[in-house]
């Protein structure tokens, strides 16, 4: 193998990186999607003085900024599969509780449930693909985090809180403090 190959093939960190920001990314905008619609849904209910619906609307639109900044500090920092794979645990951990503001506003329906808990799954398997010991390298806990990312996602179009080709709102990362980056390595 020459010199340029070796220049040319992306590093183990590098290849690692990929898979976690991929994973970061998609729940990210899950997020973001999912603040959008709980923005839209519980607007109408919190005119009506439902306090549940305001808090639903702020508590999903926090979980989005958290899932933002996640996927900031992966694209600020070097590669480094232990940090990558823990802001992209912290990225499914914050749609999941967008999802549980999804399910607040439409209630018990069955898409809803099950998107809520094809969330969690999505979260539980990013962390333990982030989990000790194994510091994001473990090949088989990432393909099944990835595995569980596409499944909340798909669950997420059957419960409608997000279509297909739909457009993202931007979401705000906010004020980051070095403190807050440190603490989204945690």
């Amino acid at each position: 193998m020459s010199e340029r190959d070796q220049e040319e093939r992306p590093t183990g960190a590098a290849v690692l990186r990929q898979s976690h920001a991929t994973r970061a990314e998609s729940a990210a905008a899950r997020a973001a999607a999912l603040s959008h619609y709980v923005e839209q849904r519980g607007s109408a209910e919190a005119s009506e003085g439902s306090a549940a619906h305001a808090e639903a609307v702020w508590k999903s639109a926090h979980a989005a900024r958290v899932a933002a900044q996640a996927l900031a500090v992966i694209s600020e920092s070097a590669p480094d599969p232990a940090a990558d794979s823990r802001c992209a645990r912290n990225a499914a951990a914050s749609a999941a509780q967008a999802s549980r503001m999804g399910r607040l506003i439409d209630g018990d329906t069955e898409p809803s449930v099950a998107a809520c808990e094809a969330a969690l799954k999505a979260s539980l398997a990013a962390s333990a693909a982030a989990g000790a010991g194994r510091l994001g390298a473990d090949g088989e806990l990432n393909a099944e985090a990835d595995e569980a990312e596409k499944g909340a996602v798909a669950a997420a179009g059957r419960a409608g809180w997000i279509r297909p080709g739909q457009q993202i709102p931007s979401v705000s990362t906010g004020v980051r403090s070095g403190e807050v980056m440190s603490m989204m390595h945690l």
